[in-house]
C-alpha cells in the first residue's frame, strides 16, 4: 500500500489499500481506469465501494438506485472516488412458496459476494445499501469479515397502504388468507386489502425481519441515527444517504474500521434493543452470525435468554402489537428507544458518526408515550423473545413471547402431530386433520435438511382458524418470518436432520411447553429416547437440488452459532 496522492484535499498521508506501489499490476490497472475515462485526479483519491443491492423486483430495494447516487455525491464531496458494485437481493415475500434461496443460503452468499468484490478490488472503504431480510445481515457479516471503514444505509420503512378511506397495514391483509380460504370474508374486501395494503417501496411496515435488521444495524452503530425508522420516501432518507458518503471518508481518515464498531458490547446493545421492541425471531440467527464474522464466538443464544429476562417491552409493534414503523417514527424513532435503554446498554460504544451511542441519542425525544414507554413503565415485563431448553431442544429453541395468545401463555400439553415437510403439514391443515390442542411438529426444515425453510405459511393459515390458533402449538427446526405469532417455537436445535430429539418424535407423543420455566419437553423415558436415536436414519437427497444448495448443506454450521460457514 502507498500514501494518498492528495486527491482527497491534501497530502493526508493515509495508507490506502487501493494505492499500489509502481509495478506491472498497478500500471495495468491505471491503464484500464484511463481507458474507462477516469481522470488521474480521480484515480488519486481513496477508492470507496458503494455496495448496492438495488433491483427492480424487490420492493424493499427498488428505490436504492437513487439513494446510491446521493451516497456517491457525499463521497465525492468529501474527497473520495465512489465505485458502485452490486449484490443479490431476493425479497422474502416474493418467494414464500419455496424459500430455499432466501435467509441463510442467500445471506451467506451475499457476504461472500461482498468479500470477493470489495476485497478483490482493494477498496479502501465502503458504503452498503440494503433493506430486507437476508441482505442487511449479509452486508453486516461482510463488513465484520472485511474490517474496513464501512457505513450501512438502510432503505427505510414502506409507506402505509390505503383502502376504503383508511390506512391499512400489510400484515392485517395477510391475516385474512385463511379467512378467505374458508369463505368467511367478502372477496371484494379481501382483494381490496391485498391490492392496497403495501406501499411503493421500503421494508414492510411491521416489525418483521427487514425492519428488525435495519434497527440492528443502527443499534450496532453501523448506520446513522434515525436511518432505520424513517420512511423510504422521505427527504430525510436522501440526506442520510448523502451524509453516509461523507461519513465513510471521515472513518477512513480516522482509521475507524467495522470491528472497532461491531464489538461484543455493541452486539449486546443490539440484542437488548431486540428485546425492547419484540423484533423478529430471525435475529437469533443473524446477530450471532455477524458476531462470529467479527471474531466473537460467544454463547450468544444464552445472552439472548439473559437479556430477555432483563429488558422489558418498550414498544408494542405489529404483528403482535397495535403500532407500526410509521408510529414509531412519529414517536421519536430508534434513537428515542435507545435513549430509554441507556441505563441498560453500553452507551460508550463507538458508532459510524465518530461519536458514542450515548452522544448520538442524548438529544432524542419521545413524542408519544403510548408508542415508546420507559423502563419504569413498560408495555409489559414479559420479554419479546425467549429461549426454551429441555429434552426436545437441548441446544435451545426460540419463541416470540410477545406474540403468544393469552390463552396459551400458561403450560401447554398436547399430542404430537408429526409432519416431515411443510407441504405435508399444510395438506393436513387444509384437510381438517389438525385438531384443537395438537402440537404440530414441522421438521426437517433446518439448515442441514431444508436450508432453514420458514414455517410461516403454516402459522399464517393456522391464524385464520381461531379455534386452532388459540389452542395449538407449532414446533419446528426451521425458521419463522418476523411476522410469526401464536404458540410458535422455531429454530429447535439440534435440528431433526442431525438426529436431534425433534427427529425422534412419533405421532401421539406428549409435548409439554412451559413458557414461565422456559422449558420444552418430549415426555418419553430416557431409554426410549436412546433407542430411537440409535435407530434414526436420514440422508440429504442431493439429486433434488442444484449445486449451490448442495454446497450450502455441506458447509453450513449450527443454528446456535448463526448458521455461518464452518
Amino acid at each position: 500500500m502507498s500514501n494518498c496522492n492528495g486527491g482527497c484535499g491534501g497530502d493526508c498521508g493515509l495508507k490506502l489499500r487501493s494505492k499500489w506501489e509502481f509495478g506491472e499490476a498497478s500500471e495495468c490497472r491505471r491503464g484500464l481506469l484511463c481507458g474507462m475515462g477516469i481522470s488521474p485526479e480521480e484515480q488519486s483519491r481513496p477508492l470507496i465501494g458503494v455496495v448496492n443491492s438495488w433491483n427492480e423486483y424487490n420492493p424493499g430495494h427498488v428505490h436504492l438506485k437513487g439513494l446510491a447516487e446521493r451516497v456517491k455525491q457525499g463521497i465525492r464531496d468529501a474527497g473520495g472516488y465512489p465505485v458502485e458494485v452490486m449484490t443479490t437481493a431476493i425479497c422474502d415475500g416474493m418467494v414464500l412458496k419455496d424459500p430455499k434461496y432466501i435467509e441463510i443460503p442467500s445471506r451467506n452468499s451475499i457476504a461472500d459476494q461482498v468479500e470477493i468484490t470489495v476485497d478483490g478490488n482493494f477498496f479502501d472503504g465502503m458504503v452498503m445499501l440494503s433493506t430486507c431480510d437476508s441482505i442487511v445481515p449479509g452486508h453486516l457479516m461482510a463488513a465484520a469479515r472485511l474490517d474496513i471503514p464501512t457505513v450501512l444505509v438502510t432503505g427505510g420503512y414502506m409507506p402505509l397502504g390505503t383502502f376504503r378511506g383508511k390506512e391499512v397495514l400489510h400484515i392485517h391483509a395477510q391475516d385474512k388468507v385463511g379467512t378467505m380460504a374458508d369463505g368467511k370474508i367478502d372477496p371484494d374486501e379481501y382483494n381490496g386489502l391485498i391490492e392496497h395494503s403495501w406501499g411503493t417501496c421500503g421494508g414492510c411496515t411491521s416489525m418483521t425481519t427487514a425492519n428488525s435488521m435495519c434497527m440492528v444495524a443502527e443499534a450496532l452503530g453501523m448506520s446513522l441515527p434515525y436511518n432505520s425508522t424513517v420512511s423510504a420516501v422521505s427527504s430525510e432518507l436522501a440526506l442520510i444517504a448523502y451524509r453516509a458518503g461523507e461519513r465513510v471518508m471521515d472513518l477512513l481518515r480516522k482509521g475507524i474500521t467495522a470491528r472497532k464498531i461491531i464489538t461484543p458490547a455493541a452486539i449486546r446493545n443490539a440484542i437488548m434493543m431486540d428485546m425492547a421492541v419484540a423484533a423478529s425471531s430471525n435475529l437469533i440467527l443473524h446477530i450471532p452470525a455477524i458476531a462470529h464474522e467479527a471474531g466473537y464466538d460467544e454463547p450468544w443464544w444464552k445472552y439472548f435468554d439473559e437479556a430477555s429476562n432483563e429488558i422489558p417491552l418498550l414498544s408494542h409493534l405489529a404483528p403482535s402489537g397495535p403500532y407500526n414503523l410509521h408510529d414509531l417514527d412519529l414517536a421519536g424513532g430508534l434513537p428515542a428507544v435507545m435513549k430509554e435503554l441507556l441505563p441498560k446498554i453500553d452507551g460508550s460504544v463507538m458508532t459510524v458518526t465518530g461519536k458514542t451511542m450515548e452522544e448520538n441519542v442524548k438529544d432524542a425525544k419521545v413524542y408519544n408515550r403510548d408508542v415508546i414507554h420507559t423502563l419504569e413503565s413498560p408495555v409489559m415485563k414479559e420479554p419479546g423473545i425467549g429461549v426454551l431448553y429441555g429434552s426436545l431442544a437441548p441446544e435451545g429453541a426460540i419463541i416470540k413471547l410477545a406474540a403468544v395468545p393469552d390463552a396459551l401463555k400458561e403450560k401447554f400439553t398436547g399430542p404430537a402431530r408429526v409432519f416431515n415437510s411443510l407441504d405435508e403439514g399444510l395438506e393436513a391443515l387444509r384437510a381438517g386433520k389438525v385438531k384443537p390442542g395438537d402440537a404440530c411438529i414441522l421438521r426437517f426444515l433446518g439448515l442441514k435438511a431444508r436450508f432453514g425453510t420458514t414455517a410461516f405459511m403454516f402459522q399464517e393459515e393456522l391464524k385464520g382458524r381461531p379455534e386452532l390458533y388459540n389452542s395449538c402449538a407449532v414446533i419446528t427446526d426451521g425458521r419463522f418470518s418476523g411476522g410469526t405469532s401464536g404458540l410458535s417455537v422455531g429454530y429447535v436445535s439440534p435440528e431433526a436432520a442431525l438426529a436431534g430429539p425433534l427427529g425422534l418424535v412419533k405421532e401421539g407423543d406428549t409435548i409439554e411447553i412451559d413458557l414461565t420455566a422456559r422449558r420444552i419437553e418430549l415426555k418419553i423415558p430416557d431409554e426410549e429416547m436412546a433407542a430411537r436415536k440409535a435407530a434414526f436414519s436420514w440422508k440429504f437427497d442431493e439429486t433434488k437440488y442444484p449445486r449451490f444448495l448442495n454446497l450450502f448443506v455441506k458447509n453450513v454450521g449450527s443454528m446456535a452459532h448463526g448458521g455461518i460457514w464452518e
